[in-house]
């Protein structure tokens, strides 16, 4: 075999450790023109297996994939593939029962990997393997491949918390609650659409992540450092055999180009902050003041010192992450911006953003899932404050319109309505029949017949609307779009 063929392409920004082994440093993939091995300070820097780590077993994956396109293609025997193949198995039985890690010395995920395999197979076989790739070409694949796994849990998860946003709906049945705008009383709704109003933007996040993956599953690799590989390796091959979808078309836009992981990034953060609109109103309503919920003991937590508090730690830490998924998303977009093509260090600093995203939400959902299913719903308590703060004034404007008022003086009758009854300390239905009349000559004693909640919502029967019929609809269209989701 060939020094071209043993030593490989390395791709000119590789990295550093200390020691040497064939012309390279121990535990990195380069060094072959450098006299001296990297300062410590230097080292500490480099140094990514701290994050990387997680990486290994799809490393070990594209590595058996690449050194069977070598072996094809003649720059691996058949014995040799055979060697690889196995000895790669055994690093990632190794690596899941965590007896495989890096040492202080590894650079990389790449770089320690590939000082395991020569370890175990020896420096001609084992530094064969890098021939025709590049660190830069395999960390935009296995990236790319660790958000597409993310993804599907996360996605699993999501569809689970929007299922339970649909059950508790239909446990509510047709029981009302205040709907608000600037959090003050506005009109009444179902407490099934509400809950069916935080379950939508869930879906569409289903959407935006499967709508994601598509533009995702291309693979990088093949793109060597920045140019392509030039020993005729098949990169559709490797693709197919990694669950790709095909081969990104341009080699410098594929080795530098990180926008599927910011976009990958801003989906992770608009599902954080659809979650802590939800977990805000959670921990408002749980309060003494709203009365609407009541959390469950094991969604709960307690006080050191105040023995009567139950507080709702799960929605204001759902909350809270939500500002780091941000942070994430905001830190990488500014890492992004202005990198010229192709490859350059600055991009390995796109992997703790989203690892970090990955792993809050796999770890928030649940605990947001569970906190809903064993939520305890007030219905009482809401239905007796849905028609509070003169919530169904807009009912009255309607109601005159029926009748041939012009909206912009229905509006100014009704206003002038809620003024009485604030002046008089009482609610819309308890004005006196004259009292009526003295407010305007267009409202009589009938107007009554509409003063209540559920009479309001009933009037709002338009297919996006509150009424129970077009809620019982809506549920069903989520449900089957939530079906539709989950093949």
């Amino acid at each position: 075999m060939s020094e071209k063929h043993s030593r490989g392409d390395s791709g000119a920004n590789d990295g550093m450790a200390e020691g040497r082994s064939e012309g390279t440093h121990e535990g990195s993939l380069w060094g072959g023109r450098f006299q001296d091995g990297p300062s410590y300070e230097m080292q500490q820097l480099s140094r990514s297996t701290h994050f990387d780590w997680q990486l290994a077993a799809y490393d070990l994956e594209a590595t058996a994939a690449h050194a069977k396109q070598l072996q094809v293609h003649g720059y691996l025997e058949p014995e040799g593939l055979a060697t690889v193949l196995a000895t790669l198995e055994s690093m990632r039985e190794d690596f899941l029962e965590g007896r495989l890690v890096a040492k202080p010395d590894d650079e990389d995920v790449h770089g320690a990997l590939e000082r395991e395999l020569i370890q175990r197979v020896g420096p001609e076989l084992g530094g064969a393997i890098r021939a025709g790739r590049s660190r830069n070409d395999q960390i935009a694949t296995f990236v790319r491949m660790y958000l597409r796994d993310r993804s599907r849990a996360i996605r699993h998860i999501l569809i689970e918390v929007v299922r339970i946003l649909i059950l508790r709906s239909e446990e509510a049945g047709e029981r009302v609650m205040p709907g608000r705008t600037h959090f003050q009383h506005a009109q009444p709704v179902l407490v099934a659409h509400f809950l069916l109003a935080h379950a939508w933007p869930l879906v569409r996040n289903i959407q935006r992540l499967d709508d994601w993956s598509v533009r995702n599953n291309l693979s990088p690799y093949g793109g060597g450092a920045l140019a392509g590989g030039g020993l005729g390796l098949d990169p559709e091959a490797v693709a197919r055999e990694l669950g790709f979808d095909g081969v990104l078309p341009n080699s410098l836009d594929a080795t530098s180009a990180r926008d599927s992981v910011a976009e990958w990034a801003y989906v992770a953060a608009q599902i954080g902050v659809d979650i802590s609109r939800l977990a805000e109103e959670i921990i408002v309503f749980s309060t003494a003041e709203f009365g609407y919920v009541t959390l469950h003991d094991a969604y709960a937590t307690g006080s050191s010192m105040m023995p009567q508090k139950k507080n709702p730690d799960i929605a204001e830490l759902a909350r809270g992450k939500s500002g780091r998924l941000i942070g994430n998303l905001t830190g990488l977009l500014t890492t992004l911006k202005a990198l010229p093509l192709a490859y350059n260090r600055d991009l390995q600093e796109d992997k703790e953003p989203v690892f970090d995203s990955a792993e809050t939400l796999l770890v928030t959902l649940p605990a947001m899932a569970g906190l809903l299913a064993h939520l305890e719903f007030d219905y009482d308590r809401m239905e007796s404050l849905a028609t509070a703060g003169y919530s169904l004034a807009t009912d009255v404007a309607d109601w005159l319109v029926v009748r041939g008022i012009a909206f912009r003086e229905a509006h100014e009758i009704a206003g002038a309505l809620v003024r009485a009854c604030e002046q008089r300390g009482v609610g819309l239905d308890e004005l006196t029949d004259d009292e009526y009349v003295a407010v305007s000559a267009h409202l009589d004693p009938s107007v009554r017949d509409i003063l209540s909640a559920g009479e309001s919502v009933s009037k709002k029967n338009g297919p996006a609307g509150t009424a129970p019929q077009s809620v019982a609809a809506q549920r069903e269209a989520l449900r089957r779009l939530v079906e539709g989701l989950d093949t």
